[in-house]
């Protein structure tokens, strides 16, 4: 790179939308210029950096900042800076530094490098343009970001994400019950908003139990790298600042995307206070039904966050659902929300009473029943807008459609008035569908001498609950896991591997330890396939036991997990699953389960649990199965049954010889009694508020449907051509990507020894180790980028087999961008249907835009080889300058026809939205004033933006007739 000085004009190749920079600063490897058009500021390495000097030639027209037309006569430089002697449409002479020149300007490249002989070959050309195609398409779709990670595609799933993204800063509670997805419906919202670039900095905190489960998430569905941030990472770098005094700061503001655990932050108040700080556009909070907090009493837990959210525009809770832990706890998660909208908790009670009447009213709407009375009565004291009440007089048409959308009208107005029904979303599986049968089967065994559980004469008061259980293998006088194990489990376990040779089996157990040696007397004793996954093993170790038990061809037949190491991996290609112990606590009974119950697995699960008879496991066992339901089916009530039981269950597990029946019975009334007021407590408005059919149906579609209007195969197909990228197929949908020694360029993503790649959804959803290449992959994100910000293919030179120009004409095709002197272009250029403008003009001045599109041209093109293009276009010099002008003068006809397009546009998406939050925070208290005040500013802003909206030659190719 040239000498760098402070006050030159620069562009960044990567951003063109930024306008001309000018250098502030210069360092020894660093170089940070300020962008004015869009008060932006960028710092560079000096090396490699995507920058290019500004600077104009004689002839060149320029602008100053005061918006006056000046042509440069001659320039000169004087320490590092250029002064242009320019004349001005009255031919008087002006000065011009080159500190002065207007920050909108648009520099010609494209005709630079075409009349300069730099010529592109034509597949750079039209890969250039299908892109800008494709990304103008994107940018327009309701489903971008939700539709390209590695996920199902879940209709309640892609509805809350899209409910949630598309506003500003959300602040919601996800309180779906479990195995609906929670984590990926934040995932989803979290990976929307950074796209769109609403977002910047996240800052995730969950349990410390959950630490990499997230970490591991974020990756592998989302392609989002995150930091985990621990007392000894910011240790470790308060160890490097000291020997950099100047760079000492908060730590948290090294990363962009963080992970850290609640109790790293509640344990460390000065690393807490430097989070508070860290500036964050977005928080979420895993487990948010642990924050304990009541009238009189709030937790240091709670009080952190407490304090994270007063600072993050955006936050996103994840808990249980709010009839499991009840409404107490449920109003402390929306105070952390909005402290001002939910300040009482007795008002709180109140208001939800309320919504009683609304749900039924929504009941009867739903299954086309005519309405009473009452029902009549609360609309008419809810509509209070005419086109509801228009609504309400079309429910009697004998038209079965108009009634059909008068019924939907309704309900979506009733749903808007539901309080909560805004700040929080809570599906279930009693609405949601797909779920899976369970099966149960049991197998009681003889119990060894040498256990704990065995000696019921063993001191009631100290013996560890989990000692009774068996959680631990019981092991021979070596005390080694080995073929003289007295665990009859471990027997049985063997047995039953051999007996379903060709079925996936997960095993899960309490401890690591029992893991491990469970697993080395498996592999002894049975020569069976065993991988082992537990809390010990290294992410990658994880990753790979995963993905040696997922192998359908290959693989091992069983993976052995401990209690922690399988939390947050789902194994749904499995449909046997052994708990080879049982946990103290019906949840995490349910999280085993969970392990292969989630919605969208196919096939009925299995669940095998072997167990010493007459014992404390028995005891156990029965109080699941028959005071619980607990194996059959989920079982919501159960940790309130489980607190209340606790002290009785203890005592039965301690001595087995008390009556267990009567403890079954009472567990059962309990469960019963507690499932039916879950059940009554039911907020149906709010199960029907959580996932709109009709919406959700719709983008679902949208999101399926997507990928077949752009094949993303060819694209990338086209894209390794291109670039020099070897790919070879490998297995089923399968393809292995490499770089090839003739690589045009580097291509960010790509590893040196390649990759293995897939493009079809349900590949990547069973094999883990395989890149899921989406539109929104960030390989695929860079490969567009590099092909839309190089100046690669944007220009070329074909024969035409043309019968509409006689042999020998030329013609040339230009292709001009709309764009903005801003840094919002994302969301700017969701509003114009067509940003771009195709202008195709012959030497005689005649268009030929409407004869030949890009298809058809690619159906008479002709090859011309690169001396012949060099020879043409310097021969043709004087006309090609001439049709450049031309082009441009066409184009520019048909920018105000674009800019009121967009204006339609813009105020017809964010003027309506604009409209329905002022007319809904009327009757919905949960809208907030900075939600609406965002979408007047974004209003705004792009009608300003649309002022300075301008039109640059993209790409340029030359047509000769033949």
């Amino acid at each position: 790179m040239q000498e760098i000085s402070v006050g030159q004009r620069w562009i960044s190749a990567a951003e063109l939308q930024l306008g001309i920079g000018q250098v502030v600063e210069v360092e020894h490897r660093t170089v940070s210029i300020v962008f004015p058009a869009t008060n932006e500021t960028r710092t560079y390495a000096r090396q490699d950096a995507p920058l290019s000097r500004v600077r104009f030639n004689p002839g060149d027209w320029v602008q100053n900042q005061q918006g006056e037309d000046l042509q440069v006569v001659e320039l000169n430089e004087s320490a590092g800076l250029i002064n242009y002697h320019c004349e001005d449409k009255a031919g008087r002479v002006v000065r011009l530094a080159e500190a002065e020149l207007s920050h909108y300007l648009q520099l010609n490249r494209p005709a630079e490098r075409l009349l300069s002989g730099q010529i592109d070959r034509n597949k750079w050309f039209n890969l250039r343009c299908y892109t800008r195609e494709i990304a103008n398409s994107l940018s327009q779709s309701p489903v971008y970001g939700l539709a390209g990670c590695r996920t199902s595609l879940l209709a309640h799933q892609i509805y809350i994400a899209y409910e949630v993204s598309r506003r500003y800063a959300p602040r919601v509670l996800l309180a779906d019950e479990v195995g609906l997805g929670k984590t990926i419906e934040a995932g989803l919202i979290m990976h929307q908003q950074l796209l769109a670039e609403r977002v910047k900095r996240v800052l995730i905190v969950v349990p410390e139990s959950l630490v990499f489960q997230w970490l591991v998430e974020m990756l592998r569905r989302f392609n989002l790298m995150f930091s985990v941030f621990d007392q000894e990472r910011c240790d470790a770098m308060h160890d490097a600042d000291d020997q950099h005094p100047a760079e000492i700061g908060n730590p948290f503001h090294s990363e962009q995307l963080i992970i850290c655990s609640l109790q790293f932050l509640v344990e460390n108040q000065s690393r807490a206070k430097q989070a508070v700080a860290g500036e964050w556009d977005l928080l979420i909070v895993d487990e948010a039904h642990h924050l304990a907090w009541s009238e009189n009493s709030v937790s240091p837990e709670y009080q952190t966050i407490e304090s994270l959210a007063m600072q993050t525009p955006g936050i996103l809770l994840l808990t249980a659902t709010p009839e499991q832990l009840g409404k107490e706890s449920h109003f402390a998660r929306l105070r952390l929300l909005d402290p001002n909208r939910f300040s009482d908790l007795a008002s709180f009670l109140c208001e939800e009473t309320n919504y009683a009447p609304l749900a039924d009213v929504v009941d009867v709407l739903q299954q086309d029943n005519s309405l009473n009375d009452d029902h009549l009565r609360v609309l008419q004291q809810t509509l209070d807008e005419g086109d509801n009440r228009q609504w309400l007089g079309q429910l009697d048409s004998e038209d079965a459609a108009i009634r059909a959308q008068a019924q939907q009208a309704l309900i979506e107005h009733l749903l808007d008035r539901h309080g909560t029904g805004r700040v929080l979303f809570r599906n279930t599986r009693h609405v949601i569908k797909g779920f899976p049968q369970r099966e149960l089967h049991a197998y009681p065994l003889s119990a060894p001498d040498r256990w704990p559980g065995q000696n019921i004469k063993a001191d009631r008061e100290t013996v560890d609950p989990d000692d009774l259980v068996a959680q631990k293998l019981i092991l021979g006088d070596t005390g080694k896991p080995a073929s003289n194990s007295l665990d009859p489990r471990v027997n049985w376990l063997g047995a039953f591997l051999r007996d379903n040779k060709k079925n996936k089996v997960l095993v899960i157990a309490a401890l690591a330890e029992t893991a491990v040696g469970l697993a080395d007397q498996v592999k002894a004793l049975s020569g069976i396939r065993a991988a082992v996954f537990h809390e010990g093993l290294t992410l990658v170790e994880r990753d790979r036991a995963a993905a040696w038990f997922a192998d359908h061809d290959a693989g091992a037949q069983v993976l052995i997990c401990s209690e922690i190491g399988s939390e947050g991996r789902n194994f749904q290609f499995a449909h046997h699953l052994v708990l080879f112990d049982l946990p103290m606590n019906p949840d995490l009974l349910e999280q085993r389960i969970g392990r292969l119950d989630r919605i969208g697995q196919n096939a009925v699960i299995n669940i095998h649990v072997p167990y010493f008879e007459n014992s404390a496991q028995e005891t156990l066992f029965r109080w699941y199965h028959e005071g619980l339901n607990a194996f059959n089916q989920t079982c919501p009530a159960g940790h309130q049954v489980f607190v209340q039981m606790h002290k009785e269950l203890m005592a039965h597990l301690k001595d087995p010889t008390l009556n267990v029946e009567s403890l079954i019975k009472r567990t059962h009334q309990l469960y019963l009694q507690l499932n039916q007021a879950l059940q009554q407590g039911r907020d149906r408005l709010l199960e029907y508020n959580s996932c709109r059919p009709l919406i959700a149906e719709d983008l679902t579609d949208q999101a399926l449907n997507r990928d077949t209007n752009y094949d993303i195969f060819q694209f990338m197909e086209r894209i390794y051509d291109c670039y020099g990228i070897d790919s070879e197929i490998r297995g089923q949908d399968c393809w292995v990507i490499t770089p090839s020694d003739n690589m045009l360029a580097k291509m960010p993503g790509l590893p040196e020894d390649g990759m293995t790649v897939t493009y079809d959804r349900t590949i990547a959803l069973s094999n883990e180790d395989v890149r899921f290449l989406s539109w929104e992959h960030p390989f695929v994100r860079n490969a567009m980028d590099m092909v839309l910000t190089s100046e690669f293919g944007n220009t070329a030179l074909i024969a035409i087999k043309y019968s509409g120009a006689k042999p020998g004409t030329l013609l040339l095709e230009c292709h001009f961008l709309m764009e903005f002197a801003d840094d919002r272009k994302f969301e700017n250029q969701r509003y114009f249907p067509n940003s771009s403008v195709s202008v195709l003009v012959d030497e005689n001045k005649r268009e030929h835009s409407r004869l030949l599109d890009a298809e058809s041209i690619q159906q008479i093109v002709q090859p011309v080889d690169s001396d012949t293009s060099l020879k043409i276009v310097k021969a043709k010099q004087s006309e090609i300058s001439t049709l450049l002008e031309l082009a441009a003068q066409i184009a520019d006809r048909q920018v105000s026809e674009m800019v009121e397009a967009a204006k339609q546009r813009g105020d017809a998406v964010l003027g309506r939205e604009l409209d329905r939050l002022n007319a809904l925070q009327q009757i919905n208290a949960n809208v907030r004033d900075d939600e609406i005040e965002f979408f007047r500013n974004q209003l705004n802003h792009f009608e300003a933006a649309l002022g300075n909206a301008k039109l640059r030659l993209d790409a340029v190719r030359v047509m000769i007739a033949v």
